[in-house]
């Protein structure tokens, strides 16, 4: 990863990433030094996985468990409880004609003309949406006040029906909270300490009642769950006597204390997506990468995303639970509105465990399911009955079947063979290594779709980026997938496999916090603005402080969100600290407005609607020593591997990282093996080893 800033974190790190297959750990020790252990992941106790594989690493490099200064964690169990229906039991207090604002969202559907589409179900059901009298202005105004003994009854009628979670919603609560904090004052006592409370204040005090009250609705369905993970997760490590700071992993890139992840859980969803991005980013950054497209693939799912000049693409509107995304920006209404900071990712349902099989129209279809880690690939024996891609994979000769995360998960080649050659084979009339051939093509076919809806579905050429692949899987398919885009060259930097968690290890720590102030930019008074400002940037450097950052490292960065008078979404654009003037909000809205869309207005009157800061501090870096791994390094030499009809079956060479660069520039076929991924050279592409460590494949297309 190069050189950084070696921040305050005294101790070793520890970084861990949990995917649908494998959990990945990162250690990296005072020095620099890097070591990395994937286990498989524990589905019914996410957090006994996590135990074990830290305290094997440690016990492995015999590093104390009090020596571990920090852990910073990235988890898809919000992610997935929401995909599975498995949060809370929530309830909903709004105001009176707004129960079933979750049930209208918004006129989106994900396919156009599907007249028979069914949208997701809400989270709360209507029984459990109940009305408190009430009403506020936009401008917070009270306008009825509010009716205490509506509150009372639908706290017990709350209790009565066994929730465990409530989210208070109220009409223009960003403008003015006071109706929503006396509303949780009189539930707490009817519903007990027990029950997780979540006011849209403290979550999202932004206007737009559907994406507020989705958010909030969400963010409650995950606190219970979240609560308790978090809790096991934090006692499995006191267990083996790891006691230090935890931190988690947010969506926009950063991560926050896990204090702070137990009461907005909704700020995980897509955690552990959004650390092998900021990875990706920092790297392109440190090798002069101005565009970049990085690559995730595991066990599961195929990531993507877009870097420009060093900095990942983000967005504030994202849908979870409507299955793949494929663009946060090009598919809406599939899944339930979070209006939170999130790394822009895309995603696919293709990875290494994805099934093969063939739709009723007899076309062949690698995912979106998955094996996952239990039973696991065919080829895996451990009870997997249908084909994935790893299967193919392996029957192709592209994975040493003795060499899988070093060696200590044995793969059975015979079985992939035969589970491709009967379930492909036989159905297309080929033998097993051209049937799993097109496989890996109708993969790498899936797999450009991701890479296209961040690039040419936004105008942006591909063949003006770099691919920068990663994960279990994505080293492997990466040059297949730049062929078919025309992309020049690939990069796989070192620990591909396990580059996520070590992207925790080098996010910021950071608050975002915002607040509505609606109005004309010209009717806007600069104190008010600038007092706005400050007490936001007071709050956000006391929850730095209190989560143990020092003071000195804080930095605070000011945001406002603009649009001209009338539109519909708007525009964020930073803030001067030194500037309060309303007058220079207007000429850089102006600005930005041009950049972003080609034209401007610079006579039309210009709306401010929030204000926003986010306080952060730098995330450590380090040295990028890489310290062997039991079992890392592989002994084969060569085998035969198939890159079909027109390459054929052809004697490949197997090295290392280091094997590769003492060649110097390589010419495919040739395949790459390391501890935690392998990389795939393909004929007429050529590889070399930069000066950072990185595999640079020059692709043809």
């Amino acid at each position: 990863m190069g050189e950084m800033d070696s921040g305050a974190v005294a101790g070793v790190r520890v970084g861990i990433d949990i995917g649908g297959t494998f959990t990945d750990i990162v250690a990296i020790d005072p020095g620099g030094g890097i070591r990395a252990r994937k286990v498989s992941s524990t589905i019914d106790d996410y957090s006994r996985g996590i135990a074990e594989g830290v305290q094997g690493l440690l016990a492995e490099a015999g590093i104390a468990p009090d020596a571990v200064g920090e852990v910073v964690h990235a988890t898809t169990v919000a992610t997935n409880a929401v995909l599975e229906g498995r949060g809370a039991r929530t309830g909903l207090v709004t105001t009176a004609g707004f129960r079933d604002v979750l049930e209208f969202r918004r006129v989106r559907v994900p396919v156009l003309y599907d007249l028979g589409y069914v949208k997701p179900p809400p989270l709360v059901p209507r029984r459990l949406r109940l009305e408190v009298r009430e009403r506020l202005g936009p401008d917070g105004a009270v306008r009825v006040p509010l009716d205490e003994d509506d509150v009372r009854r639908a706290g017990e009628t709350l209790r009565a029906e066994g929730i465990e979670a409530v989210a208070i919603c109220l009409l223009h609560a960003y403008a003015n909270p006071d109706h929503e904090r006396r509303v949780a004052e009189i539930l707490r006592p009817i519903l007990g300490p027990d029950v997780f409370m979540s006011c849209s204040h403290e979550i999202l005090p932004e206007m737009r009642e559907y994406e507020r009250t989705s958010t909030t609705v969400v963010n409650a369905f995950l606190g219970p769950l979240m609560r308790r993970y978090l809790a096991a997760l934090r006692g499995r490590l006191d267990e083996i006597g790891v006691r230090r700071r935890l931190g988690v992993m947010q969506s926009n890139g950063s991560q926050m204390g896990v204090a702070a992840a137990a009461e907005k859980p909704a700020y995980l969803v897509e955690s552990g997506p959004a650390a092998g991005v900021i990875a990706a980013a920092r790297i392109a950054a440190r090798e002069g990468i101005a565009n970049a497209i990085t690559l995730d693939i595991g066990g599961t799912t195929a990531k993507t995303a877009i870097v420009e000049g060093g900095e990942p693409a983000r967005t504030s509107e994202y849908e979870v639970g409507g299955g793949i995304n494929v663009s946060s920006r090009l598919v809406k209404g599939a899944g339930y509105a979070i209006k939170l900071p999130f790394v822009d990712v895309s995603e696919i349902g293709a990875g290494g465990g994805s099934h093969v099989w063939f739709d009723k129209g007899g076309s062949l279809k690698v995912g979106p399911r998955s094996a996952g880690s239990t039973p696991g690939p065919v080829c895996y024996g451990a009870g997997g009955t249908q084909a994935t891609l790893t299967d193919a994979m392996l029957t192709l000769g592209y994975v040493n079947p003795d060499h899988l995360v070093g060696g200590a998960l044995r793969l059975v080649p015979a079985a992939a063979r035969a589970a491709i050659a009967e379930q492909v084979g036989t159905p297309l009339g080929l033998g097993p290594e051209a049937a799993a051939h097109g496989v890996f093509r109708v993969a790498v076919a899936t797999m450009v779709r991701a890479v296209k809806s961040v690039s040419t579905a936004r105008g942006r050429d591909p063949r003006d980026y770099t691919l920068i692949a990663f994960g279990g899987n994505g080293p492997l398919l990466a040059a297949a997938i730049a062929a078919e885009l025309s992309m020049p060259r690939v990069l796989v930097p070192p620990f591909p496999g396990v580059l996520s968690a070590l992207g925790l290890l080098v996010c910021d720590t950071a608050q975002e916090l915002v607040q509505a102030m609606p109005g004309l930019v010209g009717d806007i008074d600069a104190a008010r603005l600038a007092a706005g400002f400050d007490a936001l940037a007071t709050r956000a450097h006391a929850a730095l402080v209190a989560d143990g950052m020092a003071a000195a490292r804080i930095d605070v960065v000011r945001f406002a969100d603009l649009r001209y008078a009338g539109q519909a979404f708007e525009l964020t654009i930073p803030v001067d600290a030194q500037v309060s003037d309303p007058a220079r909000l207007a000429a850089d809205f102006h600005a930005e407005h041009l950049r972003s869309y080609g034209h401007a207005a610079p006579g039309a009157p210009v709306e401010l609607v929030a204000i926003r800061v986010v306080a952060r501090v730098p995330g450590a870096g380090h040295a990028g020593r890489a310290v062997e791994t039991a079992g890392a390094t592989s002994t084969a030499r060569e085998r035969t591997a198939y890159f079909g009809a027109v390459h054929g079956a052809r004697t490949t060479p197997i090295v290392s990282r280091a094997a590769l660069a003492a060649r110097g520039s390589s010419a495919g076929p040739l395949i790459v093996e390391e501890y935690d991924s392998t990389v795939l050279v393909p004929p007429g592409a050529h590889a070399r080893v930069d000066a950072n460590g990185n595999i640079v494949i020059t692709v043809e297309a």
